[in-house]
């Protein structure tokens, strides 16, 4: 079943969408004012060196300068295993001195970057280390005959004449030989261009800048079952062909630059896709429906029937809903991205092979995600509990921000509940002060029921207190806002 790469470029963000049977399979999203800074390596100039903090500030081209700490510097700390104290930092750097180092923390407020002087430059399967020759094996691989497996897998690609080592990703579980074959040599290109760079560019000069969105598309989604590849963009094409030809040479054969009237999001709906992938509600179409809730902790999945009554009795009616639901699900997580822990709630099944039934058609579905997922057996409360590991920020929260209204609890007080908070906060203001007249300043919404069904509450509380209580719609409000003056 092959996938079809959506590329649409514009100059303030990247989109892309694969499509899959002519539905989105995955959305990704890269804004160019929210790009950062990590991973990028610059040739660096030592502008300060405070001996008091064992810091130096270095300028990268930046704004502000760049934070390095004596901790982050590897040679110090490659040349001091065998020593009791570090080497202080004055002895280590000099102002003026030219450096190769990598940010590893963006700016933020009015602190500049973070920065290391040890490399790592990220491939699709793995990390190469130019400075530290060991290979190292992602924590996240769990069971020590599968990490030294992998290990002397790598170690047997690597070149005899490699003096760098590698961090093997949790991706390499499932790559072939030839795939971690190809990104050895991949990273090592990247960093025989770096130390060119280095030796013909002045400090500060940017060295290499992490992959933007439209790269990593070649670099990273690129698999057996893509057919072509659309970008949208003539320009940005170009670049992807030159990027292809030199890191990538397999895929320029699926490369096209799609020059058609219609935005190339049109050709499948992708931007209605995405407003559907933002509502709880996601309907099926048998008629029944999930209700998906992200939380900090976890999401949760409700499958419900709905209108859907095809069948010939109860039973089949939910079986068909959950299994349709289950395709769904899968898709759902993938184009939400939605990682960490998930909860699914089916719609109860008596029969226990229709529940493994259900549970089969759900791994099977989630099979196809590129992305690591673990899926257990019903519970005893009837619920799937699965992992799916976090890759990058969920699709809301890429493009959505908290309600200042609910703050995200997506729900408000009514005018009611807010009128009688009103009324107990004047009673308490009451008996602290003495003004003339108490104002309340509040939404239509509230105002309009003080005037009508709570007009008798609100004379009752002012002949109880004995002043004046007037009124203000104030039309900046919202619902649950309101102030008291006190005239």
């Amino acid at each position: 079943m092959t996938e079809d790469i959506l590329v649409n470029i514009t100059p303030q963000e990247t989109r892309v969408a694969i499509v899959q049977q002519g539905a989105v399979q995955e959305l990704h999203v890269e804004r160019t004012l929210t790009r950062g800074l990590v991973g990028n390596l610059y040739l660096g100039k030592v502008v300060r060196v405070l001996p008091g903090m064992q810091s130096a500030f270095i300028d990268i081209g930046l704004e502000r300068a760049a934070f390095l700490h004596v901790a982050d510097i590897w040679h110090r700390r490659e040349n001091d295993r065998s020593a009791n104290a570090p080497l202080a930092i004055e002895k280590t750097l000099f102002e003026g001195q030219s450096l190769m180092v990598q940010v590893i923390k963006d700016p933020i407020g009015t602190k500049g970057a973070r920065l290391s002087t040890q490399v790592s430059i990220a491939g699709r399967t793995l990390v190469y280390l130019p400075q530290d020759p060991h290979i190292g094996i992602s924590q996240r691989i769990e069971g020590e005959v599968d990490r030294e497996a992998l290990r002397a897998r790598v170690q047997g690609l690597v070149p005899a004449d490699e003096r760098g080592g590698f961090i093997v990703r949790t991706m390499a579980e499932d790559a072939t030989d030839e795939e971690l074959a190809n990104d050895i040599a991949y990273l090592r290109k990247i960093w025989a261009s770096i130390r060119q760079n280095a030796t013909a560019l002045p400090a500060p000069s940017l060295l290499y800048q992490d992959l933007n969105l439209a790269q990593r598309v070649l670099r990273d989604f690129v698999s057996d079952v893509t057919g072509a590849i659309q970008v949208d963009s003539r320009e940005n094409f170009q670049k992807l062909v030159e990027f292809a030809q030199e890191y990538t040479p397999t895929v320029i054969s699926r490369l096209s630059h799609y020059a058609g009237e219609r935005p190339i999001f049109d050709l499948f709906n992708v931007d209605a896709e995405i407003e559907r992938a933002l509502s709880r509600r996601v309907d099926l179409k048998s008629g029944g429906y999930l209700m998906i809730d992200q939380t900090e902790a976890m999401t949760t999945i409700d499958v419900n029937t709905g209108g859907y009554v095809g069948a010939r009795n109860f039973d089949d009616t939910i079986f068909k809903t959950n299994l349709e639901a289950a395709h769904t699900i899968a898709r759902q997580l993938r184009l939400r991205n939605l990682g960490g822990i998930i909860i699914i709630d089916f719609i109860d099944m008596e029969n226990a092979e229709h529940r493994d039934a259900v549970l089969s058609e759900l791994k099977r579905a989630l099979s196809r995600d590129r992305t690591r997922i673990t899926v257990n057996s019903f519970s005893q409360l009837g619920l799937v509990e699965m992992t799916r590991k976090r890759t990058r920020e969920s699709l809301a929260h890429v493009l959505c921000e908290q309600c200042p209204v609910c703050q995200g609890k997506g729900q408000v007080k009514t005018p009611r509940t807010v009128c009688y908070e009103i009324l107990r906060e004047i009673m308490r203001e009451s008996r602290q002060f003495n003004p003339r007249e108490f104002r309340i300043l509040a939404s239509q919404e509230v105002i309009d029921l003080f005037l009508e069904e709570e007009s008798q509450h609100m004379a009752m509380l002012g002949d109880f207190i004995g002043k004046p209580i007037s009124l203000q719609v104030e039309s900046t409000f919202h619902q649950e806002q309101y102030d008291i003056i006190l005239m």
